[in-house]
């Protein structure tokens, strides 16, 4: 199935919504549980902190490409990047945070309901994914909360005191 631009923007509203959804309900003790324990060593603030840099950055990546840009130089260092961007921000007070995201990804969201299927097949650098097609970037952007948020859950215990599986 071919995706188009509505489908994207459609699947970029349900990602916000259940981002948005996932982080209003944590207790501030929940924001400072750690998720990973090698590598970053992010919090689940910091993961929220993360989420706005990625949705910031994906955006000005969309436009560059859309533009005629390369994308992503081949040498962009993506753990690096992030770690210094969630240094940045990690200050901000989550309710911010979440509101910025909300903002960053409506911004998205109205960006690609005006992609052609032109557009969508145009490629650039993703600096994860490498060469791609801005469909193939927008599809990740899709995915990219919910597996943080999948690795959330599976950090903080249940009512019951039990670990979720996922």
């Amino acid at each position: 199935m071919t995706d188009t631009a509505t489908r994207l923007a459609t699947r970029l509203v349900d990602g916000r919504d259940r981002t948005v959804q996932f982080f209003s309900k944590l207790s501030p003790e929940q924001r400072s549980v750690q998720v990973y324990i090698e590598g970053n060593c992010w919090t689940v603030g910091d993961i929220l902190a993360h989420m706005l840099a990625t949705e910031i950055s994906i955006y000005r990546l969309l436009v560059h490409i859309l533009n005629g840009g390369p994308g992503a130089p081949e040498d962009f260092d993506i753990n690096a990047y992030n770690e210094r961007k969630v240094w940045e921000l990690r200050e901000i007070d989550p309710p911010e945070l979440l509101q910025r995201f909300k903002d960053e990804r409506e911004t998205t969201i109205q960006l690609v309901l005006g992609l052609s299927m032109d557009d969508l097949a145009k490629q650039g650098r993703h600096p994860f994914l490498g060469p791609a097609s801005l469909s193939e970037i927008i599809k990740l952007m899709c995915m990219h909360n919910q597996i943080h948020i999948r690795d959330i859950r599976r950090m903080l215990p249940t009512s019951e005191g039990k670990f979720a599986e996922g």
